[in-house]
């Protein structure tokens, strides 16, 4: 397994749990729009190991939810916004 963060697995004692929630999320935003209208972004992580691993799940493009957090970051930094990519 790579050390890079987010390139391994979803943690296997939360995987179907996150399988089942993203299942849910997608039908309900989705299910009347004749497609995928909508992305959304799971994200999860132990309260007693903040350091450790976040775990996501999203029905979106790794390459767009890239694009997703490094806007939202400069956001919530108080930062311009990044004006390339589609999320």
């Amino acid at each position: 397994m790579s050390d890079k963060i987010g390139d391994g697995p979803v943690d296997s004692e939360i995987a179907r749990e996150m399988h089942a929630v993203a299942k849910t999320i997608d039908h309900w935003l989705n299910e009347h729009t004749g497609g995928k209208k909508w992305g959304f972004l799971v994200m999860m992580f132990p309260f007693d190991d903040l350091a450790g691993r976040c775990n996501y799940m999203s029905n979106a493009k790794r390459d767009d939810v890239i694009v997703l957090l490094k806007e939202q970051l400069r956001r919530f930094e108080g930062g311009a916004d990044v004006k390339s990519g589609r999320a």
